[in-house]
């Protein structure tokens, strides 16, 4: 759950003392469910309200190497709250998942939450998020408690959403909180929902939320060593495969004891042995980190890490630079292929407009990388597009190859062939 706003800005101070505090759930916390009979009697309550279901769930980011969820907070109208330990019950959420998974749900940057909950067998038939939805009405600020004061006059405390939810027994303001992120989502929704009505955009929102709703989650990226902090400090390629090394010893190490890596081993410390290559014991333990009582027992498998790495054959050392699926970094175009540089700045200057335009944020009316895609490669025989018509026809098979929603293609389209017409070049 993403942790609650500031105030939202532009309010003044006597505008933020309206606001009315909201403490405590209205009916009180929940207790949390623990076992097979109370999820199961949760269920039946819930079967038994009526209307769309408010869902939150807590993880342990920053903590935890998966992205379980270590609780889950349901509402809805008629049933009351639930609070629900998915731990102790992870083999008896059969019945929730019979009654839930039939229902729209409501959620809050759904996208953050709904792996972990599709890991216990919770799915949406459909899908309403209240994030998402702020961001195409054009609220300049759409954390949960900056919306919740602007559209429904109440002010949520900051409160634990970074917190190690894995912790047990989890404390009595860490409950109260995590109640209060449902308490009042499904009155959210209606505020939302109308705000989207009047701009005309409740047929855009339904398809942005049925696109999260269907995704599937990201394919892990190649290459994800190349993300240690501090490692464009290094320049050596042997330097490079010592992170590396490092980095999938720590990676395997995480994943089997369900840690964050950066609490098994800083990066900080992975390029510190890139740069001294330590050879012994005694010599790794001599660098910072690696002598702390935590580091001390995986000792050898750090060393020997860093022994793989040194006994790699020339042609098995990584390039210093990353190998790119898809067009290169932005700022070496104008060297590369000063044309599509040129494509670029038009395109993006076309879809800046158009966000003015709409109210909405460039990122959400059309993936910036699909449209550094188009303009790098994504039109072959560029030059030799008959028309108009035949550009838009073009641009929009590729948007769509890429994912674009209908609604997104209607807007981004006609601009984008105004911008990218070969005469332009």
């Amino acid at each position: 759950m993403p942790v609650a706003d500031e105030p939202i800005e532009g309010c003044s101070v006597e505008e933020e003392n309206t606001v009315e505090p909201l403490l405590a759930p209205h009916d009180g916390v929940p207790p949390v469910l623990i076992t097979a009979e109370e999820v199961a009697e949760a269920a039946a309550r819930l079967a038994a309200g009526t209307g769309p279901l408010a869902v939150d769930a807590e993880r342990a980011s920053g903590f935890r190497y998966s992205a379980r969820a270590y609780l889950i907070q349901l509402r809805r109208a008629g049933s009351g709250s639930f609070l629900i330990d998915p731990i102790p019950v992870a083999d008896a959420l059969a019945p929730l998942a019979a009654v839930v998974n039939e229902l729209e749900w409501v959620l809050h940057s759904a996208d953050q939450d709904l792996p972990g909950l599709a890991e216990l067998g919770l799915r949406p038939a459909r899908l309403y998020d209240t994030e998402l939805g702020g961001r195409l009405a054009g609220f300049e600020r759409v954390g949960l408690a900056a919306m919740v004061e602007k559209l429904l006059g109440r002010a949520l405390r900051k409160g634990h959403g970074a917190a190690d939810w894995s912790t047990r027994p989890l404390p009595d303001d860490w409950l109260n909180y995590a109640a209060l992120d449902v308490e009042l989502l499904l009155e959210l929704r209606q505020e939302v929902a109308a705000a989207l009505e009047a701009q005309g955009k409740s047929d855009w929102a339904a398809q942005e939320f049925e696109h999260v709703r269907a995704s599937e989650p990201p394919t892990p990226k190649a290459d994800r060593w190349r993300r240690t902090s501090g490692i464009h400090t290094l320049r050596k390629t042997r330097q490079l495969a010592v992170v590396r090394e490092l980095w999938t010893a720590r990676d395997t190490l995480a994943r089997s004891r369900d840690v964050a890596p950066a609490r098994i081993l800083p990066d900080a410390a992975i390029v510190s042995a890139a740069t001294a290559d330590p050879r012994t014991i005694a010599q790794l333990r001599a660098l910072p980190v690696f002598g702390g009582p935590r580091q001390r027992r995986y000792s050898r498998e750090w060393l020997a890490a860093v022994d793989r790495a040194r006994a790699l054959p020339d042609d098995g050392l990584p390039t210093l630079t990353q190998s790119y699926d898809g067009p290169p970094p932005v700022n070496r175009w104008e060297r590369r292929d000063p044309v599509a540089a040129a494509r670029l700045t038009r395109a993006r200057t076309a879809m800046g407009e158009l966000s003015v335009k709409h109210a909405i944020p460039v990122e959400n009316l059309l993936s910036p990388d699909l449209v550094r895609r188009l303009c790098w490669d994504g039109l072959p025989s560029y030059t030799e597009v008959g028309t108009s018509a035949d550009l838009s026809a073009a641009i929009d098979e590729f948007l769509a190859s890429g994912g674009a929603r209908p609604w997104q293609r209607e807007l981004a389209v006609p601009a984008l062939t105004a911008a990218l017409l070969p005469a332009n070049d």
